[in-house]
């Protein structure tokens, strides 16, 4: 029989902000943090969080300016300033080492926490997050276009993403019918509902925009994962339109201690395959946290 923790939900206010996130198990020092994408919130780990618990620490915040947690202002909105706000939330937890799970927007996140603090970092787990060259398909064509001439003409050459039928979108893009019906839907209307709100949208314009200094770091990245080989699982779901498979083979060529399983399903692969996922990760947990002596 399978045992699975009860899941709860949680404020913290941290360097003036109000951080919501949702936890499981007991807290410790040593845990699981799982850091969520774009547009949504730590409510992408509603299923995998009760496996995680039963097992170790896990922790899911909504990152700044995501699901219930306050917003920086629109100069203070970027990757580097949300990295340090969740360090400084896991510091407020007494986390100290963890297993980083980075999906899409908070690979980037992720990475400025890895970079700074490598001795904290036991594994990384990429699900559908880019951090190579390879990953980035003929789709950002435009987008580089616009970060090289931020012109009025480039930016409406970008798609049409921050509304509503975008926020959809970003979920069912490439899916055949037999797995976008698998999609409940209300994880877009919970995340349009939050981008609709006063001023959101060009706040998490400006955050899209930030994503080229994390382009900008791949080779500072690409060291990092040469100096410090953290145990790397990747989880993939192979109908993404937004990142290529091409980054699988990248992380494949780049880390010493790596496993990859590639999944029917898309950029929220979660949303489809939370199961199969999470007994995948709560494998590979085990056997992190027994190799390195944690307390999970």
């Amino acid at each position: 029989m399978t045992f699975a923790a009860k899941t709860r939900h949680l404020d913290r206010e941290v360097d003036g902000f109000r951080i919501h996130y949702r936890e499981a198990g007991v807290p410790a020092s040593t845990a699981v943090v799982l850091l969520h994408g774009s547009p949504s919130s730590s409510f992408s780990f509603r299923d995998v969080l009760p496996v995680l618990g039963a097992q170790t620490y896990a922790v899911a915040p909504d990152l700044p300016g995501f699901g219930f947690s306050d917003a920086p202002a629109m100069e203070e909105f970027t990757f580097e300033r949300l990295s340090h706000l969740v360090d400084a939330f896991l510091e407020d937890l007494g986390v100290h080492r963890y297993v980083l799970y980075i999906t899409d927007f908070s690979t980037p996140v992720g990475y400025h926490m890895a970079t700074r603090h490598p001795e904290r970092v036991l594994a990384l787990v990429v699900q559908n997050g880019n951090a190579h060259e390879e990953g980035l398909n003929e789709a950002w064509e435009p987008v580089r276009r616009f970060w090289a001439e931020p012109t009025e003409q480039n930016r409406a050459a970008l798609p049409e993403w921050l509304n509503f039928e975008g926020t959809r979108a970003t979920y069912l893009s490439g899916l055949p019918d037999h797995l976008a019906e698998l999609h409940p839907r209300e994880s877009w209307h919970l995340d349009w509902q939050h981008l609709s709100a006063p001023g959101y949208v060009d706040l998490h314009f400006r955050l899209f925009n930030d994503y080229r200094n994390h382009v900008a770091r791949f080779e500072e990245i690409a060291r990092y994962h040469r100096a410090h080989q953290p145990p790397c699982l990747v989880l993939w779901g192979r109908h993404d339109t937004f990142f290529g498979i091409g980054e699988v083979l990248a992380y494949e060529r780049e880390m010493a201690a790596f496993e990859a399983h590639i999944f029917d399903a898309g950029h929220f692969l979660l949303e489809t395959h939370a199961r199969e996922a999470g007994e995948i990760l709560a494998a590979f947990v085990r056997n992190v946290f027994e190799r390195s002596g944690g307390d999970g």
